[in-house]
C-alpha cells in the first residue's frame, strides 16, 4: 500500500502546467476548514455576556476542540493512508458544517461545547490528511512548494477565522448567526471542490478500517522529536491568543471591538504565514531553532503588555511569537514530510499535529483555571513566562540536537 500520484496522463499534465487546479482546490478546503475552527475567537465575550460564564468555562470550550482534534488523530490519523485522501476530508468537511450548525441554532453551553468538538473532529481530519493531499498533488518537481502552500493554507485560514467573526459580528446583523451562514456557504464550495480532484492513495479494497494507532518509526525520531517540541511551544502561544486575549483586551485594556480583537487574532497568525515564507532561505537545520527563539522573544515583550498594560507591546510581542512559530512550524512539517515512509506519511504527520494540539489546549486551561482564582492578568503572566521557558529550553535542546535538512527518506520500521 503505497501513496502514489493519481495516474501518468495527470501527472504529465501538472508538470506542465505547473501545480495545476487541484492543489489551489485542496487549499482552499483546507483553509476553509481551519477557518471554521477559529471563528468563535471574537465571539466568546458576547457568550459569556449572554449566558454569564467565567473565563474558565471559555478556556474549557476552547479545549474541548483541541480534545477532539487529538482524538480524532489518535484514532484516525492513518486512516487516509487506507481509504483514501478525498473520503477523509469529505467527511471533515461535513463535521465543519455540523459544528457550524450547532452555533447557528446554539442555546447554551451544551451547544457551545458539541459545536467545538465537533469543530475539533473536522479539524483532527483534515490537518494531516490535508497537508499531504497537497503535496502529493503536486509535480514532484514541486512538493516543497507544496508544503509551503499546505502550511501557509493551514495558518491562513486559522487567522481568517477571527478576523471574519470579528468584522461581522461587530458591523454588521445577527452577530451570533450570520458569520456561520457564511462559513457553511464557503464549506458548501469546498465539499464540491474536493469531490472534483484525484485521489492521490491507491485504495486497497477490503483493507481493515478499524482505528489505529499513531507510530512514528524509529528511524526517525532524531527528526520527529524536535519537531515535535517546536510544535508544541509554538502552538501553546497560539492558544493564548484564539482562548483568552479578545477576553483581555475587552476586560484589561478595555476595547470591546470584536473587530479590533479578531484583527488582533489574525495578525499573530499571518506573521505566521510570513514567517513560513522565509523558511527555504532559513532551511530546516537553522529554522527550528531560531523560530524557538523568536517565539520567546515575542512572549517577553507579551509580558510586558500584560504588566503595563500595553496593546501595542501585545501586538509586537504577538506578531514577532507568530513569525517564530511559523518558521519553526513549517521547518517541522518539512521535516517530518522528508523522512517520514510513503505509506506512513499522514501517520507520522498526525502524530505532529497531536503534539501540537497538546500545546495549544492543555496550558489553555491552565490558564483559565488559574485566572478565576487570581485573576486574568496574572494568569496571562504565569503562563508567559512558562511558555518563553519553554521556548528557551526547545531551542537549546535543539542546537545540540537539529533536525537535519536531508532529503533521504529511510525505509519504514
Amino acid at each position: 500500500m503505497s501513496s502514489q500520484p493519481a495516474g501518468q496522463q495527470w501527472d504529465d499534465i501538472e508538470s506542465r502546467r505547473g501545480m495545476g487546479p487541484a492543489v489551489p482546490i485542496a487549499a482552499y478546503a483546507f483553509a476553509v476548514a481551519m477557518s471554521g475552527t477559529t471563528l468563535p475567537t471574537p465571539l466568546y465575550t458576547l457568550y459569556q455576556a449572554q449566558y454569564g460564564f467565567s473565563s474558565l468555562i471559555v478556556t474549557v470550550i476552547f479545549a474541548a476542540y483541541a480534545v477532539g482534534v487529538i482524538a480524532t488523530l489518535f484514532l484516525c490519523g492513518q486512516l487516509s493512508d487506507t481509504i483514501g485522501r478525498r473520503p477523509v476530508l469529505v467527511a471533515g468537511l461535513v463535521l465543519a458544517a455540523a459544528s457550524a450548525l450547532c452555533f447557528l441554532f446554539e442555546g447554551g453551553l451544551p451547544a457551545l461545547f458539541a459545536g467545538r468538538v465537533l469543530s475539533g473532529l473536522s479539524a483532527g481530519l483534515f490537518t494531516g490528511s490535508a497537508t499531504v493531499a497537497i503535496v502529493e498533488l503536486a509535480p514532484e518537481r514541486l512538493r516543497g512548494r507544496a508544503t509551503l502552500v499546505a502550511t501557509v493554507a493551514n495558518m491562513g485560514g486559522l487567522g481568517v477565522g477571527p478576523l471574519l467573526a470579528g468584522l461581522l459580528s461587530e458591523y454588521a446583523p445577527a452577530p451570533l448567526g450570520l458569520v456561520f451562514v457564511v462559513n457553511l456557504a464557503l464549506v458548501a464550495v469546498a465539499i464540491v471542490g474536493i469531490l472534483r480532484i484525484p485521489e492521490t492513495v491507491r485504495v486497497q479494497h477490503g483493507a481493515p478500517m478499524r482505528p489505529g494507532r499513531l507510530r512514528v518509526p524509529r528511524s526517525i525520531l532524531p527528526t520527529f522529536v524536535p519537531a515535535a517540541l517546536a510544535g508544541f511551544a509554538g502552538f501553546a502561544m497560539f492558544g493564548l491568543f484564539t482562548a483568552v486575549t479578545p477576553t483581555y483586551i475587552d476586560e484589561v485594556e478595555g476595547i470591546g471591538n470584536r473587530a479590533v480583537q479578531g484583527a488582533v487574532v489574525f495578525s499573530v497568525f499571518m506573521a505566521s504565514t510570513l514567517g513560513q515564507l522565509t523558511m527555504t532561505k532559513v532551511g530546516v537545520r537553522r529554522a527550528l531553532p531560531w523560530g524557538t527563539v523568536l517565539l520567546g522573544v515575542g512572549m517577553v515583550l507579551i509580558f510586558c503588555s500584560l504588566l503595563l498594560p500595553s496593546l501595542a507591546l501585545l501586538v509586537l510581542g504577538g506578531v514577532i511569537s507568530g513569525s517564530g512559530q511559523g518558521l519553526s512550524f513549517r521547518a517541522a512539517v518539512t521535516a517530518v514530510g522528508r523522512r517520514s515512509p510513503p505509506d506512513q506519511r499522514a501517520e507520522v504527520t498526525s502524530a505532529l499535529f497531536v503534539a501540537c494540539y497538546v500545546g495549544i489546549s492543555i496550558p489553555v486551561v491552565g490558564i483559565g483555571a488559574l485566572g478565576v482564582a487570581t485573576g486574568l492578568r496574572t494568569a496571562g503572566l504565569v503562563f508567559t513566562v512558562c511558555v518563553a521557558l519553554l521556548a528557551a529550553a526547545t531551542a537549546a535542546w535543539l542546537v545540540r540536537n537539529p533536525a537535519g535538512d536531508e532529503e533521504r527518506r529511510p525505509p519504514s520500521d
